[in-house]
C-alpha cells in the first residue's frame, strides 16, 4: 500500500488476534503505533489486542493499554472494559481486577462471571468469591447464568459448605438451570466431594437430559472418592454402552479404582481396561493415559510390565519419569530408580523437579550410596529452584541421617530457607538414632524458641529419646505434656499413647504402663496389647502377660512370639510348648522370631529331636540369617551334638564373629580346647575382629581343655595385641585355667596381683579348685576372702565344708555348718531331667511323684545290687 490505510491495519491486527496469532497481532499493533503517529485504532482493535495480551501474559503491555484507554476515554466501551477485566482476572492481578470492577457503573452477567472466575482460580480467595456472589443476588443485578453457577459451585465444594451448595441447587431449580449439563456437572462434583455421591450426586447425574464426557467422569470420580468401588465400575460399564466415548480423564480416574481391589481382581479389571485403551489410538498414544497405566501397574507391583510399557512410550513427560522412579523405589527396585534418574538427566527436553529428587534420595539411602547422594545434592545446589525447596531440603536431611552422616544432615538442616515442622522432626529423630544425645535438648529448645508447636511425631521422637537414655523422669514429663496437648485423648489411633506405654515398660515402670493401658480402653488396639505384654515379658512376669493375652480378641504373630518367649525365658517349658502348639493349631506360620524364642526351650530340655524340627523348618523356609544359624549351632552344642554343630559351622560360607563365638563356646563346653583354638586362629586370620565375648569363650575352652600356656597367651594378647582391657569374667577364666592345671599357688598369686578387686566368683572358683586338689590351708585362706566378699551364697559354704571333711577336720566342718545355720542358708534341692521318647522327665531330690517311679526304683535297685556283687567279686 502506497498510502497508510489505518483501517486495513486495524483489520489485520484484529484478524491476527482473533485467529490466536497473538504474538503477531501484538507485534504489528506496537509497530504501527510507534511508527505512525496518526494511527488511531478502534475500540474493537484495542479490545482484541488486550485479549492477546491476556493470552500472552503480557500484563505490563495490558496495563499500558489500560492507561491509554483511560486517556482516550474509551473505558465506557463495554467490550474494552470486559477485555481489561478479563486480563487482570486471568493474570492474577485480582486487586486491579476488583478496583476496575468497582469503577464500572453497570455490569452484565459476563462481567460478573469474569470477576468470579478470576477470584475462584485462586483457592485463597474462596470466601471472597462467596461474598461477591451474594452481591450479585441483590435486586437490579443481572441473574446468574449457568456459567456463574459452574464457577461458584466448585468453591462451595472446596469450602465443604454443603448448605451453600444446596442453596445454589435450589436457585438452579427455580431458574431452570439444573438440567443444563454445565451446572449438572458442577453439582455432581459438589455432592461427591461432600460425601453425598450415592444419593444426591447420582440423582443429579440421572436427571441430566444431556450427559457429556465430563458428566460421566464426575460421577465415576465421585464414586471413587467415596470408596464406592462397585458403583464406579458399574457407571464406567454403563458409559461404555452409550454414545459417549471415555477420554483420557476417564481412564486416569478408573485405573486407581482398579488398584484399590485385591491383587487378582485388580489385575483382571486393569488388563481389560488396558486392552480397551490399546484398541483406540487416540487413547493409547496419550501421555496422561500411559501415565495412568504406569501408575496402576506400579501399585500392583507388576514391575516387568511397567518396564515394557515405559520403554514403548513414544513421548514421556516429567510425570512419566517421576511416576516410574517413585514406583521403582516404593517396590524395592532402588538400583533401577537410580539408573532411571541418571537416564532422565541425559534427556534434554525434561529436567528433574523437586518430586524427582524427593523420590530418588531414599533409594540412595537404602542402598547406602553416599557418594551418589552427594552428587544429587550438588545437582540441587546448582539449581536455585530446587535448592530453596523445603521438601528437597528435608529429603537431603533424611538421606544423610539414614546414611549415619549426622553432621552432614545437620548442615543440610541449617541451609533450609524456611524450616517446617518436618525439618525439625527429622533432625531431632536423626540425633536420637545416631545417639547425639547431648545436642538433642539444645535442638528441641531452639525449635520451641522459633514458636513451632510439637505434633504427634515430635512427641514420638521425644519418647524414643527418653527410652534411649532410660530416663523415667523425662518419660513422665513427656507424658504430662502429651496429655495437655491432647495427643493421646484426642486421637482415635492411640499411637502416642502406645509409645508412652512402651516407654514406661522399657524403663521398668510397669505400674504406670498398666495405668496407660487401662486409660486406653476405648482406643485400645493390637499394638497397645503387644506393648504391655512386651513390658511384662521384659520384667519376667509371665502370669501378668498371660492375663492380657487371654483377654485379647485379636492376636498377631508378635503376640504369640512374646508369649512363647516369656515362658521360655522363665523356664516354663511346658507352657511355652503349649502356646506354640495352640499357635500352630490356629493355622499361623512361625517366623524367625518364633524359632528364636523356641531355641531356649530346646536347650533347657536338651531335646535334639525338637531342635532338628526347628532347624528343618528354617531350612525349608530359606531363613538364611547368620545369627539364627549361630543360635542353632549353639543349641546343638548344648544338647550334646557337638559334631553336628561343627558340621553346620563348616557348611556356612560366611563365618562371622557371632557364629565363631557359638562354635568356640560349644567346643569349650565339651572340653575340646584344640578344636576351639583352631577355629579362633582361623577367625583371626580371616580378618574378623574379636570381642570380649569370644575371648571369654576361648579362655573357657583352654581351661576345660587343660591348655594353660595357650590360654595365658590369649589372655595377655587381649590388652597387648587387641588394645582391650580384660573383663572380670576373663580374670575368672584365667584363675580357673591355672587352678584346673593344679597351679593353685600361681592362681592365688594372680588373684592377689589383679589390678581390680577380685569378685566372689573369682574367689569361689579358686576355692573349688582347692577342694579338688585337697589344698586345705590355701582353701581356708581363700574362704576368708570369699566370705568377706559374699556371705549369702550357700554353695561356697558347702564347698569349704566338704574340703574340711575330706581332710577329716571335723571341728571346722561343724563350725562351717553352724555358720550356715546362723545365716539361715539352705541348699536347694538338686534337679535333673531327661527326654525319653519325646517326653521330658524331671527328677528332684527327695521327690517320688514320677508316674513310673516303681519301675525306675526297681531298676536302680537291680543296678545297685549288680554293682555290689561286682565289687565283692573283685575284692575277693
Amino acid at each position: 500500500m502506497l498510502e497508510p490505510n489505518f483501517r486495513a491495519w486495524g483489520a489485520m491486527i484484529t484478524e491476527y488476534c482473533m485467529s490466536s496469532r497473538h504474538r503477531e497481532g501484538v507485534s504489528l499493533f506496537v509497530q504501527k503505533t510507534r511508527s505512525h503517529i496518526g494511527f488511531k485504532p478502534s475500540t474493537l482493535v484495542i479490545a482484541a489486542v488486550i485479549k492477546s495480551c491476556s493470552a500472552l501474559s503480557a500484563t505490563e503491555l495490558g496495563k499500558a493499554l489500560h492507561g491509554n484507554v483511560l486517556k482516550q476515554g474509551h473505558l465506557s466501551c463495554l467490550c474494552i472494559s470486559k477485555a481489561i477485566l478479563n486480563m487482570y482476572a486471568k493474570s492474577g492481578a485480582l486487586g486491579d481486577c476488583q478496583k476496575l470492577f468497582s469503577e464500572l457503573g453497570s455490569c452484565d452477567t459476563v462481567i460478573w462471571n469474569i470477576v468470579l472466575s478470576g477470584f475462584a482460580s485462586s483457592r485463597s480467595y474462596d470466601t471472597e468469591v462467596m461474598r461477591l456472589f451474594k452481591g450479585m443476588l441483590v435486586p437490579l443485578q443481572p441473574r446468574p447464568s449457568s456459567i456463574t453457577l459452574s464457577v461458584v459451585l466448585p468453591v462451595c465444594a472446596r469450602l465443604g459448605d454443603l448448605d451453600a451448595g444446596k442453596s445454589l441447587h435450589s436457585l438452579a431449580l427455580k431458574s431452570g438451570l439444573d438440567t443444563q449439563t454445565l451446572v449438572g456437572n458442577a453439582l455432581i462434583s459438589l455432592y461427591a466431594k461432600c460425601g453425598q455421591a450415592k444419593a444426591d450426586a447420582y440423582a443429579v447425574f440421572a436427571g441430566l437430559d444431556e450427559k457429556d464426557v465430563v458428566s460421566w467422569n464426575a460421577m465415576i470420580a465421585g464414586f471413587a472418592e467415596n470408596r464406592l468401588t462397585s458403583d464406579a465400575f458399574r457407571t464406567f460399564s454403563w458409559m461404555l454402552k452409550g454414545p459417549i466415548e471415555p477420554n483420557y480423564a476417564t481412564i486416569a480416574t478408573i485405573f486407581p479404582v482398579c488398584a484399590s481391589l485385591d491383587e487378582t481382581a485388580a489385575l483382571c479389571f486393569g488388563k481389560e481396561i488396558h486392552a480397551f485403551v490399546l484398541k483406540r489410538a487416540h487413547l493409547s498414544g496419550d501421555v496422561s493415559v500411559c501415565n495412568a497405566l504406569l501408575t496402576f501397574y506400579l501399585r500392583t507391583g507388576q514391575m516387568q510390565v511397567v518396564e515394557s510399557l515405559f520403554r514403548r512410550m513414544e513421548s514421556r513427560d516429567l510425570v512419566t519419569w517421576n511416576s516410574v522412579i517413585a514406583g521403582c523405589a516404593s517396590n524395592g527396585w532402588w538400583s533401577k530408580a537410580l539408573m532411571l534418574f541418571w537416564e532422565l538427566l541425559a534427556v534434554a527436553t525434561v529436567a528433574p523437579d523437586s518430586v524427582t529428587v524427593v523420590s530418588v534420595l531414599p533409594a540412595c539411602a537404602l542402598l547406602n550410596k553416599l557418594e551418589m547422594g552427594k552428587q544429587i545434592h550438588g545437582y540441587v545446589v546448582r539449581r536455585p529452584s530446587l535448592d530453596k525447596d523445603i521438601a528437597v531440603g528435608n529429603a537431603l536431611l533424611n538421606f544423610y541421617a539414614k546414611c549415619n552422616e549426622t553432621e552432614a544432615a545437620y548442615r543440610a538442616f541449617l541451609v533450609i530457607p524456611e524450616r517446617d515442622l518436618i525439618s525439625w522432626n527429622s533432625m531431632l529423630d536423626a540425633f536420637v538414632n545416631t545417639r547425639y544425645h547431648s545436642k538433642f535438648p539444645h535442638l528441641l529448645a531452639w525449635m520451641l524458641s522459633e514458636g513451632l508447636k510439637p505434633d504427634g511425631i515430635t512427641i514420638l521422637t521425644l519418647i524414643n529419646f527418653c527410652i534411649s537414655i532410660s530416663r523415667l523422669v523425662m518419660v513422665k514429663e513427656v507424658h504430662c505434656y502429651s496429655i495437655k496437648a491432647a495427643h493421646i485423648l484426642g486421637d482415635r489411633e492411640p499411637t502416642v499413647g502406645n509409645a508412652i506405654l512402651d516407654a514406661y515398660a522399657k524403663c521398668g515402670d510397669m505400674d504406670s504402663a498398666l495405668k496407660i493401658f487401662q486409660s486406653l480402653s476405648e482406643n485400645r488396639n493390637l499394638v497397645t496389647c503387644n506393648s504391655i505384654i512386651s513390658g511384662y515379658v521384659d520384667s519376667g512376669s509371665h502370669d501378668d502377660a498371660y492375663r492380657i493375652f487371654s483377654q485379647m480378641r485379636e492376636r498377631d504373630i508378635t503376640t504369640w512370639n512374646l508369649m512363647i518367649r516369656v515362658y521360655a525365658e522363665n523356664s516354663c517349658l511346658n507352657e511355652a510348648l503349649s502356646i506354640f502348639h495352640d499357635f500352630q493349631a490356629r493355622g499361623m506360620k512361625p517366623d524367625e522370631v518364633t524359632i528364636m524364642s523356641l531355641l531356649p526351650v530346646c536347650a533347657r530340655m536338651a531335646s535334639v529331636h525338637f531342635l532338628r524340627q526347628c532347624h528343618g523348618y528354617l531350612v525349608r523356609n530359606c531363613f538364611e540369617d547368620v545369627r539364627m544359624k549361630g543360635a542353632i549351632l549353639d543349641v546343638y552344642s548344648k544338647c550334646g551334638s557337638i559334631w553336628y554343630a561343627y558340621k553346620l559351622f563348616q557348611s556356612n560360607t560366611s563365618k562371622d564373629l557371632f557364629m565363631c563365638t557359638a562354635m568356640i563356646g560349644g567346643f569349650a563346653m565339651h572340653g575340646m580346647g584344640e578344636e576351639a583354638l583352631e577355629v579362633f586362629y582361623d577367625m583371626i586370620g580371616s580378618g574378623v575382629k574379636p570381642d570380649h565375648i569370644i575371648f571369654t569363650s576361648m579362655l573357657s575352652a583352654c581351661s576345660h581343655g587343660g591348655l594353660i600356656n595357650e590360654g595365658l597367651e590369649i589372655f595377655y594378647s587381649i590388652e597387648k595385641v587387641h588394645g582391650m582391657k580384660p573383663t572380670m569374667e576373663q580374670y575368672a577364666c584365667v584363675v580357673d585355667l591355672l587352678a584346673r592345671g593344679g597351679q593353685l599357688n600361681e592362681a592365688y598369686t594372680f588373684v592377689t596381683k589383679m589390678p581390680v578387686k577380685p569378685t566372689a566368683n573369682i574367689w569361689g572358683t579358686l576355692l573349688g579348685a582347692c577342694r579338688n586338689h585337697h589344698e586345705v590351708e590355701l582353701g581356708r585362706v581363700v574362704g576368708i576372702h570369699l566370705f568377706e566378699t559374699e556371705t549369702n551364697d550357700i554353695g561356697n559354704y558347702v564347698v569349704l565344708s566338704n574340703l574340711y571333711a575330706a581332710d577329716e577336720r571335723w571341728d571346722e566342718v561343724l563350725e562351717t555348718r553352724k555358720l550356715m545355720k546362723s545365716r539361715d542358708l539352705k541348699k536347694p534341692a538338686g534337679c535333673s531331667w531327661i527326654e525319653v521318647e519325646r517326653r521330658e522327665n524331671v527328677f528332684i531330690a527327695g521327690d517320688t511323684s514320677h508316674p513310673e517311679r516303681s519301675m525306675i526304683y526297681s531298676i536302680l535297685m537291680a543296678i545297685d545290687r549288680q554293682i555290689k556283687e561286682k565289687l565283692a567279686y573283685f575284692a575277693d
